[in-house]
């Protein structure tokens, strides 16, 4: 796109569907690859990708060529081909429907980074739902809570 300049950093969520743990620690290197390279074959560039047992944080610098939707479908379809056709989980695996996505500016770049890339102790004080709810408030996202990720104790009511 000659003449079109950009920087567009966003930090993208997705779940495993039901919240189940299948993300297990061996797994996520390669998992995170595969995404990696579905990222970099878009024409993006990733800053930083990390999760933990039930969902995944990506950081991507967006290519303004593709929209935002059409990425993380493709995220999703290819990476739960793989994931499936690697068997790297019991069963079958899928991610839920929808998708967390947050705009920051380069300036906010390095602390967002030092967040995905700490998930796992982030995750020893707040769970996903915590975590999750206060990011659509920081970002003042209205949202209902019948349309926010399913969580453990949705299934359990």
């Amino acid at each position: 796109m000659a003449n079109t300049f950009t920087q567009l950093t966003i930090h993208i969520i997705i779940a495993v569907k039901r919240r189940e743990n299948l993300l297990i620690k061996s797994v996520r290197p390669q998992i995170f690859r595969y995404i990696t390279g579905i990222i970099s074959k878009k024409n993006h560039k990733l800053l930083a990708i990390n999760g933990v047992a039930d969902h995944v944080h990506i950081l991507v610098g967006l290519s303004p060529a593709m929209a935002l939707s059409d990425l993380v479908r493709d995220i999703k379809n290819n990476s739960t081909n793989f994931i499936n056709k690697q068997r790297l989980v019991p069963g079958k695996f899928q991610w839920q429907l929808g998708y967390g996505a947050f705009s920051y500016s380069r300036s906010q770049r390095s602390r967002i980074i030092s967040y995905i890339e700490n998930q796992e102790q982030h995750h020893r004080k707040r769970t996903f739902r915590e975590e999750y709810v206060a990011i659509l408030k920081k970002f003042q996202v209205d949202y209902d809570e019948k349309y926010i990720f399913e969580f453990y104790d949705d299934i359990n009511a």
